[in-house]
């Protein structure tokens, strides 16, 4: 057996790299402070590295200035040029002031008068004319060194780097702690300011929690306009279509509960009969009373297929869908005819239809014709014509008129024709589960259109569905 590869460095065993796993369980409050804190880190150093630099170039530029100055005024004054002579003149002044001073010959011969300073290649260079003058460091000695023309020779002038450097020092003391206190205060601020702008985030973590826990849909509040607010308000909508969508449930729930209960009651009453009927000694049934019941079960049955068929597909219409798919609303039409002809007895269709095409779902809208033209057909009477009319509006949508030649719907009626298990007073002794019209209502506003009930010229009823889309 092959022992598996190990991971490679910085790596997680799933493979994700170790730096971002251990990041993502930093909360997201410390992930701004640190943020902050390294963003003004940066900052800080990049400051505190230009002015040590600048201060530190300008020390030395002065440092450098005032050598040269004073070499050039010892050049100027009287140079000694023998031992004898070394007391009383300027030489013991700069001496005083930290200075060393010395004159170098050509022939590497130099005086001084108590310290020498250090002098090299560069100095007697000066001294003999190959350069104009000479400025560098020794590190040996920690001095800056400065050497000019003078008479047969060159004026060697050293200072000690102790002071700059020691300025330099204490300038960098305190970059470090006005950087490491600037730090400080920028993490305190980040922490602030995360604290601050996560709060509408800890309310809606708060208010995911009470939804998961309780069900409760109440919106949380907004204030400001900020995108965190806009976040609240966009959250405040999913809750509010989630409380609708519960909403809907129950009532379908309850409103199909109350159509079966009817049918299931008689079912059972009528089964308990015939089944009362069969046990031994019970009177016995006639034959027209057994085949009544028979019927009334077989009618149960089928209304009972008709009304769970509707609920499915009530349900399935209830469900969010994309609608992308083209769609020619002729054939659509065409389909549900032809399944409507087969049962609709002797009902006759007169048909007037015009291309049109859309984008949608063909099969939730064959099922939404059908619904039409089937009321229309249940309504009609024998030998009765249903008239089917599909036009453009002019506004960019079609109408689909379904008119039929029953009794029509009365006035009262009509802004409820298309709710939910609502059967208007002459349509409880039908057929029918009172939710085909409110499928065509969904099917409709599910594609951007919607639905109308009046009365036919005929004078029976006029159902419209409106739909968008373009001529074909």
């Amino acid at each position: 057996m092959i022992a598996p590869a190990p991971p490679p460095p910085g790596a997680t065993t799933d493979g994700e790299p170790a730096g971002q796993a251990r990041l993502q369980r930093i909360s997201l409050r410390n992930r701004v402070t640190l943020l902050a804190a390294m963003c003004v880190a940066g900052a800080v150093a990049l400051v505190s590295l230009g002015a040590f630099f600048t201060v530190r170039d300008s020390l030395y530029e002065q440092l450098d200035d005032g050598l040269l100055r004073r070499a050039v005024e010892a050049e100027a004054g009287p140079l000694i040029t023998s031992p004898a002579g070394l007391q009383g003149v300027p030489v013991a002044f700069y001496s005083a002031a930290n200075l060393q001073i010395s004159v170098l010959y050509p022939n590497g011969a130099e005086l001084a008068p108590s310290k020498r300073p250090p002098s090299g290649p560069l100095e007697l260079a000066v001294a003999q004319g190959k350069l104009p003058k000479s400025i560098r460091t020794d590190d040996a000695t920690d001095t800056r060194i400065v050497a000019v023309p003078a008479d047969n020779g060159a004026l060697v002038m050293a200072q000690s780097l102790g002071p700059t450097k020691a300025t330099l020092a204490q300038l960098s003391l305190v970059l470090v702690v006005i950087g490491g206190a600037g730090i400080l205060l920028a993490a305190a601020a980040g922490t602030a300011v995360a604290s601050a702008g996560l709060r509408p985030v800890q309310r809606l973590n708060a208010a995911t929690e009470r939804v998961a826990l309780t069900g409760d849909l109440r919106p949380i509040p907004v204030s400001g306009d900020d995108e965190l607010a806009r976040l609240t308000t966009s959250f405040n909508d999913m809750l509010g279509a989630l409380a609708e969508s519960q909403e809907r449930q129950r009532r379908l729930v309850a409103d199909a509960g109350h159509e079966l209960r009817t049918p299931l009651t008689s079912l059972r009453t009528n089964l308990e009969l015939l089944m009362a009927a069969a046990q031994p000694g019970a009177p016995a049934l006639s034959e027209q009373d057994r085949e009544e019941m028979f019927e009334d079960v077989r009618g149960q049955i089928t209304e009972l297929s008709a009304l769970v068929g509707d609920l499915v597909e009530l349900a399935r219409e209830d469900a969010p869908q994309a609608v992308h798919e083209p769609v020619e609303l002729v054939d659509v039409v065409e389909r549900a005819l032809n399944r409507a002809r087969r049962r609709a007895g002797p009902v006759e269709f007169d048909v007037r239809l015009q291309p049109w095409s859309m984008m949608g779902d063909a099969t939730a809208l064959e099922r939404a014709v059908l619904n039409l033209l089937d009321n229309a057909a249940k309504w009609s009477r024998d030998g009765g014509t249903v008239r089917v009319g599909m036009y453009a509006d002019g506004a960019g949508s079609v109408v689909l008129e379904v008119a039929d030649s029953g009794p029509g719907i009365a006035e009262a009626d009509r802004p409820h024709v298309f709710e939910r298990f609502y059967r208007s007073s002459l349509a409880r002794t039908l057929p029918g589960s009172g939710l085909g019209l409110s499928i065509v209502k969904q099917v409709a506003e599910r594609h951007g259109g919607s639905v109308w009930a009046g009365a036919a010229p005929e004078g029976g009823a006029l159902l419209r569905m409106i739909l968008p889309g373009h001529v074909a």
